[in-house]
């Protein structure tokens, strides 16, 4: 870790089909042009097991123990900035999110209009009708409990804008 900056995490959250992935994926790359030494974790891929435990439908126990044990690898290894891509239903998962990676944890929500989440859905899950179908349902219901929820630091309307364009609001909203 460099002596300048404290090494810090960010958590890029909103509803399916927002485009959390791609856009840390775009923040990271914006931070490897910028000589800052980052990694970027999909968090969906830290919690992908079956069975999902009872009453743990979204494998949240899973996706911690993973994550403490991965972004410990990356601080050892010089990481500065570690960039997520996930979901934070609640200020409790929040800060469980942040116990995990060690360091201070900004949450910029992807807010993206329902019509066009929906869009992107159908063009995702094309030919999967039962996945379409639950997250199309869950797309709603995400987005009002994020609204409700406010668990993020910073919101970046991304219903308009590129990938690119999303990666730097994202880094202009946390101050990175």
């Amino acid at each position: 870790m460099s002596n300048r900056e404290p090494s810090r995490a960010l958590l890029v959250t909103g509803t399916v089909g927002a485009g959390k992935t791609s856009a840390a994926e775009a923040v990271g790359e914006l931070l490897a042009d910028a000589g800052v030494p980052n990694a970027v974790i999909d968090l969906d891929w830290l919690r992908q097991s079956w069975p999902t435990p009872p009453g743990d439908p979204f494998n949240l126990e899973m996706t911690l123990r993973n994550l403490r044990a991965v972004a410990r690898n990356y601080w050892d290894a010089g990481v500065e900035r570690l960039v997520l891509a996930g979901v934070a239903e609640t200020g409790e998962e929040r800060e469980r999110y942040r116990e995990a990676v060690g360091v201070d944890l900004a949450v910029c929500r992807i807010r993206v209009e329902i019509p066009v989440v929906h869009r992107r859905l159908e063009r995702r899950h094309e030919g999967q009708e039962a996945d379409l179908r639950w997250h199309l349902d869950r797309s709603g219901q995400l987005d009002r409990i994020l609204t409700d929820a406010q668990v993020e630091d910073v919101v970046v309307d991304a219903t308009d804008l590129a990938v690119p364009d999303v990666a730097a609001a994202v880094l202009k909203a946390v101050d990175w």
